[in-house]
Order: C-alpha cells, then structure tokens, then sequence
C-alpha cells in the first residue's frame, strides 16, 4: 500500500516526459554555448561589491527584458524584479543574489578578476571577487528567464524572477521586503533559491527536507564595571573578570541546555576592554555570533545568553543599573527552513527527470547563514532552497589522495566549473518551475 502511494505522489510530481526533459538538456546546453558562457564570463570579471552592484543591476535588467519579462529596477536599493504572467496558475518566485566579496582572486584561471571598488564600509579601494559563485546564480537565472519565455505553451501562471542585492551583508533581501515587494508585484505562493557549492561534486542537485542554511544573530554584550586602580581590585567592580565568567558560561548552552541531537553555535569573536597595565576599566565588550537551525533553538539561545549575562553581572554583586546589557543585531537573519512537503515534491521530480543518482542529501557540515529566509516568513510562504555541485569529481579524488584541497567559498583560490554549473542550475531550476506550473 504504502509504495503504490509513493507512486501515485511520484507521478503527480513529475513535470514532464523524459523526452521533454532531453528537451530542455539540450535547449540549455544550446543556449549555454551560444549566449550563456559570454555572459557567465562577463559576470565573473565584473563582480561588485554589496550595495553597490550597479552595473550588474542594469545588465540584469537588460537580459531579463530582452527574454520578455516586465522589469522594475531599484527595487530595495539595487534589486531587480521581473515578472512574466502567462495565464492562471500559482505565482512562483525564484531569486539569485548578484554581489561580490571584497576578495583578490588568485584562483589562476584565464578570467580572473581584477576589479576594485570603493568599499561602502571603509572608504577604502578594494578588490572584488566573486568568491561565492553568485556569477553562476544570476547567469542561471537568465539562461530560466531565456528557456520560460520560449516555452510559454508548457506553463500557466505567473513567474517572478529576483535579482538580489547584498546577500553577503544579510541586508538585500531585508531591503526588498522593505520596499514593499509583495505589495507591489504581489505575494508568491511559492518561493525557490539554489546556491552553487564548492563542496558538491559538479551536476549533483543537494536538497533536504530541513533546514539546509542556520540562522545567524549578531549579540553585543556590554559589561558595566567600577573602575579602580589595578593595584587596589577590591575598589573596584572588573569587568574583564565578570567578562571571562560569562564567556565561560556561555559554553553551556550548547553543551549542556541544547539536545545532543540539536545544533547550535555560540561563538564570542571580539572581547574589547582595558586601555593600560594597571588599570581596571569600567566596562567590557563581547560580540558574539549565534547559530541556530529551528526557532525553538534560536529561542533557547538568545534567552540563554541574557539570562547567563545578566545573573552573572547579579553573581558579581552589581547593581540593577549596572547589570551587562544585552543586544541582539537588525541584522540577523533567521534559518533557511525548506518546506518538508514541497522539498520531497522536487526532490522526486528531479529525481525522475534528470536522474535520480544526480539528487543527494548531504547534510551541510557548518553553520553557514543566509538572508533568503527574509522571503518565505511575514506572510509565510512555502519555500525551497537547494546546492548545485561546481566542483569536479577528480578534484576530491586528488584532494582525497593527499593534492590540493578544494578551495571553500570566499577563498581567493574559490573556483567553479562554470558550464555543468550553470546548466544543472537552469535544469534544476525550470523543472522545480515546471512541476509547479506545468499543468497547462
């Protein structure tokens, strides 16, 4: 009983025949030597930095509406949204983020970048990379942009692409849903995203059904003291001392408050205090990183980490108005959290039409963060989030036996193999659109 359900469900996931999808393999290899390559090429010379991404935008926009699709540009500062109604059916979104890192390529290759800008940050000129592989998500999204539009007659609804700005800084897709997105160009029932991984071998498609990316909060803890001289402690309230207790207690939310089986990441990075030898300073800084992949481990933390703080400062005899003081960043994001139902929706389509030796799930080793969630929570919207392997086989087999290791993303070595990349990233992509609204 239980596999003929399994069938049933298998075959009202499917897209389309095995023909049709040789079909769109052989469309997006065409399309990929004719026009693709030039522009994955272009893209990865000219990477540009968070917030800044202007020439990309507009490039953006010009592809997009050369394939048929209504454009509106600034969007959220340099987004771009496109969108392509082709009769009723579902709205489905499908973003890409478009920024580079502030990173001197050494990767070697022939198309290295040797671009600078002017830092948003610092002021300062810098080098410009795409260390992540975001030159392959905005090619990919042209190259589903070109394939959709030619291919009206095989899909109903209406597609919403994004091109998102600032996605290294967390801050493009907060800005989008600032600048009223939904209320301009309407509410997606679904939204898609891929990512491409330096650590997948090339063509494979990683999906789970949980949360493929964590949540990331950005924590300041300040620490109130009284200052005294060094050489008369009991005058004083020593913030450093106070600051090494809660650091310490820290450690214990994860490992003795968060289930075994639960993940979590407390990490302090910055501990400032202090300007000279012999003197106890009246305050201290922590800045903290937390990770998390549930809201109820978010919760957990985050609560965890005022309380420990706070009660801390109580242990050490301060007063309430000088109890450490706990903020928690705009800046944060929370997890990447696929939607069960819909994941193992596709999962089986690309299952069935690319292969189902191509579709893994491999849990991600880190705790690695992303700001798409900003798309699929406040109104909530059933979400996807999948990695498409850039990196060739050969490569882990030399790296197994003692070669070069793999670069990881944001390496000045990081490098992809651009065409199985960027073409498993239009396949994947058109069939996920396809199994949602090719029912025309």
């Amino acid at each position: 009983m239980k596999k003929t359900i399994l069938l049933v469900v298998a075959v009202a996931a499917s897209c389309c025949s095995v023909n049709s999808f040789a079909e769109i393999q052989s469309s997006v290899a065409d399309d990929y030597e004719s026009y693709l390559a030039g522009l994955f090429d272009h893209f990865h010379r000219n990477p540009e930095l968070s917030l800044i991404e202007n020439q990309t935008a507009a490039r953006m926009a010009q592809e997009l509406r050369a394939a048929g699709f209504e454009v509106t540009e600034g969007v959220g500062g340099t987004g771009v949204v496109a969108m392509m109604q082709n009769g009723e059916g579902p709205m489905v979104m499908m973003r890409a983020d478009m920024d580079g890192l502030p990173v001197e390529e050494k990767s070697g290759l022939a198309n290295a970048s040797v671009a600078t800008q002017t830092s948003p940050i610092t002021g300062n000129v810098v080098p410009v990379m795409h260390a992540c592989g975001h030159d392959v998500h905005i090619t990919s999204l042209v190259g589903t942009a070109r394939y959709m539009s030619s291919h009206k007659n095989g899909w109903s609804g209406t597609l919403m692409l994004l091109v998102q700005p600032a996605e290294e800084r967390a801050l493009g897709a907060r800005a989008m849903k600032e600048d009223d997105i939904w209320g301009r160009f309407g509410t997606p029932d679904y939204a898609l995203a891929f990512h491409v991984s330096s650590a997948d071998e090339v063509g494979k498609i990683n999906i789970t059904e949980g949360s493929p990316y964590a949540g990331a909060d950005t924590v300041d803890i300040v620490i109130h003291g009284v200052g005294a001289h060094g050489a008369h402690p009991h005058r004083g309230k020593d913030p450093i001392v106070l600051g090494s207790q809660i650091v310490l207690a820290l450690q214990t939310l994860v490992a003795r408050e968060l289930s075994p089986r639960d993940p979590g990441v407390v990490t302090v990075g910055s501990f400032h205090a202090g300007a000279k030898h012999n003197i106890i300073s009246d305050q201290a800084h922590l800045q903290l990183t937390v990770r998390s992949t549930s809201e109820e481990t978010r919760k957990l933390l985050l609560e965890g980490i005022e309380r420990i703080a706070v009660n801390m400062g109580r242990v050490a005899g301060l007063p309430d108005d000088k109890l450490p003081e706990v903020t928690i960043s705009e800046e944060s994001v929370p997890p990447t959290i696929n939607n069960a139902a819909l994941a193992r929706r596709h999962k089986i389509a690309w299952s069935e039409q690319i292969g189902a030796e191509q579709v893994v799930d491999i849990p991600t080793k880190g705790m690695g963060a992303e700001d798409f969630p900003f798309f699929s929570v406040d109104p909530a919207i059933k979400s996807v989030y999948w990695s498409i392997g850039g990196t060739p086989k050969e490569d882990f087999e030399r790296e197994a036996q003692g070669g070069a290791p793999v670069p990881s993303h944001h390496s000045p070595l990081f490098k992809i193999s651009p065409e199985p990349a960027v073409r498993r990233g239009v396949e994947s992509t058109v069939v996920a659109l396809m199994t949602l609204m090719g029912d025309k």
